[in-house]
């Protein structure tokens, strides 16, 4: 019987920080290595995705073999057959679906995806991928029978416009999608909070972002150690003068607090949030506390980066190619059911 499957992925991105790493690497690491026992991990590089907004194109292939290279140095097993770990472009079948789908999906509902108005209110010149990135989404999920997709919460409505594409399609020419799980139980099946998110270390009421223009909040897992503690040392805090947790008073030594937290369980200490609130409260120098924080970042990155520099690429290319083989199969399968369904296949 086959086995029910989980899809995910990173876009590829060449600027990785410690908050993709903590709030996305590490935790689809974990369930798949948990997971793959009882379901076929679905694990993509999107690099499709990659562009919808500008990046460097002449260094796009290299960020894909990264991605692939640090989901190993995290720890990803690629001797798991169940795990599968591929690009998005090596399997044809998600850009055709995606011209077959944009037939059957309304410019109004793309109109209202949050993302695109959020991204289009601030440039003018937004592209017709970025606008259709929820269809390009919907085949990447429907094309592999996917059940469960960890979502965070700017991806909800793309997983909704997914299971009514599919609903939609199966209505209209039968069975052809499994409607993936709705955002209630995508949460129950994964949990809620998927990890600690970490934010700017200059400004703590956002997330970490590669946007971040000047660089001096955001900690990049190529940063040398001592430059990661160079940003650590000049983190945003308040006048307050004591430490103690709440992120409303005193975000920035809350987000460092939460930062030790996952080092320190990168670095093999099995501590948890409120064990290091609780050492840390009452704290009055937060130079000596900040100092605590950039030793333990400067451990985890001079750890991951040794781990990262034994990476075989060509273990990984061995890996990707026969995942795509296996990926390609399947999706070419969904894909003739629907040809057929629409009559481009007899």
């Amino acid at each position: 019987m086959t086995k029910p499957v989980i899809l995910t992925g990173v876009r590829a991105n060449n600027d990785l920080h410690v908050g993709n790493y903590f709030g996305a690497i590490l935790p689809i690491i974990d369930m798949a290595r948990r997971r793959s026992a009882e379901y076929t991990v679905n694990l993509f590089i999107p690099d499709l995705h990659s562009f919808t907004t500008p990046i460097d194109h002449s260094q796009l292939f290299d960020s894909i073999m990264n991605n692939a290279r640090v989901y190993t140095a995290a720890g990803l097993p690629l001797d798991d057959d169940a795990i599968q770990l591929y690009r998005q472009s090596y399997v044809p079948a998600h850009s055709e679906l995606t011209i077959i789908l944009n037939n059957f999906v309304g410019f109004g509902e793309m109109e209202r995806m949050t993302q695109f108005k959020d991204r289009s209110r601030s440039n003018d010149r937004v592209s017709v991928g970025l606008f259709d990135y929820p269809v390009l989404m919907a085949s990447d999920i429907l094309l592999y029978n996917a059940r469960y997709v960890p979502v965070g919460d700017d991806q909800t409505q793309h997983l909704e416009i997914t299971r009514d594409i599919a609903e939609r399609m199966n209505h209209k020419f039968g069975e052809l999608f499994t409607v993936p799980e709705p955002v209630a139980k995508q949460h129950q099946f994964f949990g809620k909070d998927q990890g600690l998110r970490i934010k700017d270390l200059q400004n703590p009421a956002k997330k970490m972002s590669k946007s971040d223009e000047t660089g001096k909040g955001v900690i990049f897992l190529n940063d040398t150690p001592a430059a990661a503690r160079k940003k650590i040392m000049s983190a945003a805090t308040d006048s307050l003068g004591r430490v103690h947790y709440d992120k409303e008073a005193q975000p920035g030594i809350s987000n460092l607090l939460e930062i030790l937290t996952l080092v320190r369980q990168a670095n093999g200490r099995a501590v948890s949030l409120q064990q290091t609130i609780g050492e840390f409260t009452g704290l009055e120098r937060y130079g000596e506390f900040k100092k605590i924080v950039a030793d333990e970042m400067s451990e985890f990155l001079a750890s991951f980066q040794a781990r990262l520099a034994q990476v075989d690429d060509d273990t990984i290319l061995r890996k990707l190619e026969s995942s795509e083989i296996t990926a390609n199969q399947t999706a070419n399968q969904t894909l003739l059911r629907v040809q057929k369904a629409i009559g481009l296949r007899r």
